[in-house]
């Protein structure tokens, strides 16, 4: 049968829900995924799989069965089989597929189809990857600025604070885990030819020498803006799971946002620190990122 997308509550920062049970299907290595019409877990994002999936528990029965992973599936137009992640050959959110949020157990939960079930996340180690999932947002921003006498010619994207975004622009992965957010940048030809330079100019030097000076930067910047508390929200324009939701946060020099849809804290008082630790790929090529948030 086609099945509805799922509608997901935690954008809002919910970590528990109670929803029917729509469909149980075996996965290979003798698990199960769990459908139920709405749920509070964040699935891994089979596009862009940045921040790892929500664990907890599926109570169904009086049951509780420990969910040991949570995935993307979708079903195509003509309602056929299940996929899941890796294997779905569209970007989510095309509107010809049912978007499913995947609940994995080990065990089948019995007569479950139809019944209610109870769901929660591990709430602790959710706060975990919602810290690292905003410090990368932090980074990015405070990067961007760190590095924008950099560019020689505007590169025709920028971001909330007019700075060329070079988070987006650079980009090759992020990831995040309970500990920090890991961000690699693609220093490449392309990079160069929207007029990115890492080599020396009048005004800074080149980029292997910049390092200690770059991180100090962002460091500096990333610690006023813990000290301001300032607030952070998703824009939420549906519940489905492929709504297009935004991050956004108050800070001093104005509202920032950015498109995502991971977990986040609900202001920056949430954190007593967050650091950032940037080091040069020996040839050059790369630059990585690994900022690490500390809980208040």
């Amino acid at each position: 049968m086609t099945l509805a997308t799922t509608h997901v509550s935690f954008p809002s920062g919910a970590v528990t829900g109670t929803s029917p049970v729509l469909a149980v299907h075996p996965l290979d290595g003798g698990r199960y995924a769990v459908v139920t019409e709405a749920t509070p877990f964040h699935p891994l994002d089979h596009t862009w799989p940045d921040q790892p999936a929500d664990l907890g528990t599926l109570t169904v029965g009086g049951v509780a069965h420990p969910v040991v992973d949570c995935l993307t599936g979708a079903v195509g137009p003509d309602g056929g089989e299940l996929l899941v992640g890796a294997d779905i050959p569209v970007r989510r959110g095309d509107e010809e597929w049912s978007w499913l949020v995947l609940h994995v157990v080990e065990q089948e939960p019995a007569d479950a189809i139809g019944a209610s079930a109870e769901l929660a996340v591990d709430a602790g180690r959710r706060a975990l990857l919602s810290a690292s999932h905003s410090g990368c947002h932090l980074l990015a921003l405070a990067l961007n600025a760190a590095l924008a006498p950099r560019w020689r010619k505007d590169p025709g994207r920028s971001d909330a604070f007019g700075n060329p975004d070079f988070d987006s622009l650079a980009m090759a992965t992020s990831v995040m885990d309970t500990e920090a957010s890991t961000d690699t940048y693609r220093l490449g030809k392309s990079l160069r030819k929207k007029g990115f330079t890492t080599e020396a100019g009048e005004d800074f030097p080149a980029l292997a020498d910049a390092i200690p000076a770059l991180t100090e930067a962002v460091n500096v910047q990333l610690a006023a803006w813990v000290a301001a508390d300032a607030p952070i929200g998703i824009d939420v324009p549906g519940p489905e799971l492929t709504a297009r939701r935004q991050w956004h946060c108050e800070l001093p020099q104005g509202p920032a946002r950015i498109f995502c849809g991971g977990t986040h804290l609900h202001h920056l008082g949430e954190l007593a620190e967050l650091r950032t630790e940037l080091t040069l790929s020996e040839d050059g090529s790369e630059l990585v990122a690994v900022t690490r948030p500390k809980r208040a």
